[in-house]
């Protein structure tokens, strides 16, 4: 004979904490796709605001604001990586005229 398990307890916050899918964009607007920063930092301010007004769980705090950081890393490097690809179309082509003619 079998015994049916209890119900899962309900969690007492309306809304799941979407944390680390959060963190997982962070890391990846590091890793290889920057423009994933912008994701990962609007996701966090969303996620902050919600565990501020009690729609999701503060224990997830911590993961959210780590993401969202690594969004912002994220982005600084892509503003980097285009600065200096603008610098550099620039430069390149002023480099030929005066070694050249």
């Amino acid at each position: 004979m079998t015994v049916p398990l209890p119900p899962a307890p309900a969690s007492p916050y309306p809304e799941a904490s979407q944390a680390t899918t959060i963190l997982v964009l962070g890391i990846l607007s590091l890793v290889c796709c920057s423009p994933l920063g912008i994701v990962a930092l609007v996701m966090g301010n969303n996620e902050i605001r919600a565990i501020d007004e009690g729609r999701r769980p503060p224990e997830n705090r911590g993961t959210a604001n780590a993401g969202r950081i690594c969004g912002i890393i994220g982005l600084v490097i892509l503003g980097l990586g285009l600065v200096l690809l603008a610098t550099g179309m620039v430069a390149i082509p002023m480099l030929n005229e005066t070694f050249v003619g």
